[in-house]
């Protein structure tokens, strides 16, 4: 028999919905998030011979990079993307001068089960925003489309949270 992939909800098969999600950013929840783009690790494969081997070619594990991930929510009077991205580069101020103190900061992507509790966790490590899209393109031609604001989050890998543990369902 296999083992179960739910140890705590035998009678569970499907795995999390990817709808059902929370981010938060310096201890902030982000209000109205419609989407993330996907955590992703790239370890680069390094290709060597042994002396005196020149039949095959070996493949051993090179440096790791992560991908940036970026954040949409809907255009709303929240202030948590736009605080940010001034952390970074704040050009209000004149200088476009980084704020060294508050630039990085610690986010929190919760996955979510159907009832709304936080099944599976992960942190960015020393992250900062690169790319901030403070408005849409507008289009007065097309009443149904909804404004998005975006951000695109740099960071220096992402480790689970193991002290979320898988919730007892009912």
């Amino acid at each position: 028999m296999p083992a179960p992939t739910f140890p705590n909800n035998a009678h569970r098969y499907d795995p999390y919905r990817t709808f059902k999600f929370q981010v938060v950013i310096g201890g902030r929840t982000v209000a109205g998030l419609s989407k993330m783009g996907a955590l992703k690790r790239t370890t680069e494969a390094v290709k060597w011979r042994a002396a005196g081997d020149v039949s095959s070619q070996r493949v051993i594990p090179g440096g790791s990079s992560f991908e940036a991930v970026s954040l949409e929510h809907g255009l709303s009077h929240d202030l948590v993307f736009e605080e940010w991205a001034n952390a970074v580069n704040n050009v209000a101020d004149g200088d476009a001068g980084v704020s060294l103190k508050n630039y990085r900061r610690e986010v929190v992507i919760n996955v979510l089960n159907l009832a709304g509790t936080p099944a599976l966790a992960y942190k960015l490590k020393r992250a900062w925003v690169s790319e901030f899209q403070a408005l849409p393109e507008f289009d007065a031609n097309n009443m149904n489309t909804v404004g998005i604001q975006m951000i695109t989050i740099q960071h220096e890998g992402f480790v689970r949270d193991e002290g979320v543990e898988e919730p007892v369902e009912g």
